[in-house]
């Protein structure tokens, strides 16, 4: 930018013909001083050519001395402006990373949050039906206990039942052998008392 302003000054500052050297002034004290002698006193054109010519280089060296001279100044007031620009960006960003922490920071706290009360719900939820099955098979038990007792007594009610039916058949078996025997005495007592033997197609006590 420097090398810049120093050719737009290169370029405003082309040599231009000398200008004629200013007319003294008169001096007040000689006021009736004739119109030739006041002549007289210009110089002649003839001294413009005399006088030597201007050295353009030292201009542009001045010149360039002086746009190098005055970057250097914006340079600092722009490296000051960069540098609070740059601490502003950084407060903004520190201040932007910090509010995103903190929402980071809430958004997980509200999930885990909201996670807990979902887990503490499914484990209440799991619990009242592990209990409510629990109640049921209890209760399932107890039917079950209930019927197994009354199929119990049924089944000592029944084998009483049949001991006492087989009780009742031997008995009567006990009474047709007494009377078959009785008989079988009787036959013999008769048979003895007649000398008859007994017929030999009789069975044995009789049918």
């Amino acid at each position: 930018m420097a090398a810049e302003e120093a050719k737009k000054v290169e370029v405003e500052v082309t040599p231009e013909p000398e200008a004629p050297p200013a007319v003294p002034a008169a001096e007040p004290e000689a006021p009736a001083k004739d119109v030739t002698e006041e002549k007289a006193v210009i110089p002649a054109p003839a001294a413009e050519e005399e006088k030597p010519p201007v050295d353009d280089s030292k201009a542009l060296v001045v010149v360039e001395k002086v746009a190098d001279e005055k970057p250097a100044d914006e340079k600092a007031a722009h490296g000051g402006s960069n540098d609070r620009d740059i601490a502003l960006a950084r407060v903004e960003t520190e201040k932007r990373n910090s509010l995103i922490k903190a929402w980071e920071e809430n958004e997980k706290t509200k999930a885990e949050n909201k996670a807990a009360k979902k887990v503490s719900a499914i484990l209440s939820w799991e619990n009242t039906k592990k209990a409510n099955i629990e109640a049921q098979l209890r209760k399932i038990e107890e039917q079950l206990e209930k019927k197994k007792a009354e199929y119990a007594e049924k089944m000592k009610n029944k084998a009483a039942m049949i001991h006492k039916e087989a009780e009742e058949k031997k008995a009567m078996v006990e009474a047709k052998r007494g009377e078959e025997v009785l008989k079988a005495e009787e036959m013999a007592a008769k048979y003895r008392a007649t000398g008859n033997s007994p017929k030999k197609t009789m069975g044995c006590f009789g049918a």
